[in-house]
C-alpha cells in the first residue's frame, strides 16, 4: 500500500472530505477488492471445464502398468516404472511457448454448490479433497475424541492438537476452546 492509499484510508476512517482532484487520483490508484464468485459468473470463462466421475475422484492409483498392473498416482511415476520393464517411456517436458489452458473441476454431486461452473474448483487436488470431505466416507477416526475425518491430512492435523488445549471453567468443567467458557 502506498502513501496515497494510506491517506485515503485514514480519511475514510475519520470521515474527512478530501479535495476532489486528490480523491479522483487516489480512487484510480486503489486496487479493486477481489470478490467471491457470484452465481452465474464464471471466474475463468475460457477455462476447460472437467467433470470427473466419483469413481475417478476416489481412485488412488489412476495410472496402471499394462505389464504388472501396478498402480501409480502420477503419470510421471508410471513412465519411470515402465523403464524397469524395458518398455518405451517418455517424460513430459514443460513447453514454455505453449499456452496452457486453465482447467476447472466440477463436483459430480448435482446438489453441491461446486457442481455449478461458476463455483468450480481450480485444481485436481482441491476437487478430490472437497469430494472426500463433503460427500465421502469418513474412514479416519481420532482415538482420543472419536471425531471422524474423510481426508487423512485433516485427521493427522487434528490428532496433533487433540486434547492438548483444555480450559477449565470456575465450575470445574473442561472445555476444548477458551471461548466456550464465557457466555455471549
Amino acid at each position: 500500500m502506498n502513501i496515497q492509499q494510506e491517506v485515503l484510508l485514514q480519511q475514510q476512517q475519520y470521515s474527512l472530505a478530501p479535495s476532489s482532484s486528490m480523491a479522483q487520483n487516489q480512487a484510480q490508484a486503489a486496487p479493486t477488492k477481489k470478490r467471491r464468485n457470484q452465481p452465474g459468473t464464471a471466474p475463468y470463462p475460457d477455462a476447460e471445464v472437467i467433470a470427473l466421475s466419483p469413481k475417478t475422484l476416489m481412485a488412488t492409483n489412476r495410472f496402471l502398468c499394462e505389464v504388472c498392473n501396478k498402480g501409480f498416482q502420477r503419470e510421471q511415476n508410471l513412465q519411470l516404472h515402465r523403464r524397469g520393464h524395458n518398455l518405451p517411456w517418455k517424460l513430459k517436458q514443460k513447453n514454455t511457448k505453449e499456452v496452457v489452458k486453465r482447467k476447472v473441476y466440477l463436483c459430480p454431486e448435482i446438489t453441491c454448490v461446486h457442481h455449478e461452473i461458476s463455483r468450480a474448483l481450480g485444481d485436481l487436488t482441491g476437487i478430490k479433497k472437497h469430494y472426500f470431505r463433503k460427500h465421502g466416507e469418513k474412514k479416519f477416526k481420532c482415538e482420543k475424541c472419536s471425531k471422524k475425518y474423510a481426508v487423512q491430512s485433516d485427521w493427522k492435523a487434528h490428532t496433533k492438537t487433540c486434547g492438548t488445549r483444555e480450559y477449565r471453567c470456575d465450575c470445574g468443567t473442561l472445555f476444548s476452546r477458551a471461548s466456550f467458557r464465557f457466555p455471549r
